[in-house]
């Protein structure tokens, strides 16, 4: 669950407890007001532990060929890796 259904989900379990004053006859909308937000805010609460430490960059290395026989200051290569975890 990411976190636009976990807001999704707050929202309309807020509007279903606070907003409507209707009965439904074996369906008490407020106590699934509740659950819904109750189910948005642990999904959020999961979004934000699990994606929430990902390391989101870019590594540069740069490598030299020993064997070439060019100067040394120009003797490199870059190279980058996106690490995708």
């Amino acid at each position: 669950m990411g976190i636009g259904a976990s807001i999704l989900l707050i929202a309309i379990g807020a509007i279903l407890t606070f907003a409507l004053n209707v009965q439904v006859g074996f369906l008490d909308l407020d106590v699934v007001g509740w659950v819904l937000m109750a189910a948005g805010i642990v999904g959020l609460i999961f979004t934000t532990l699990i994606w929430g430490p990902r390391r989101r960059g870019t590594v540069t290395r740069e490598t030299v060929d020993e064997d070439v026989t060019v100067p040394r200051s120009t003797e490199y290569r870059r190279v980058e890796e996106r690490d995708r975890l």
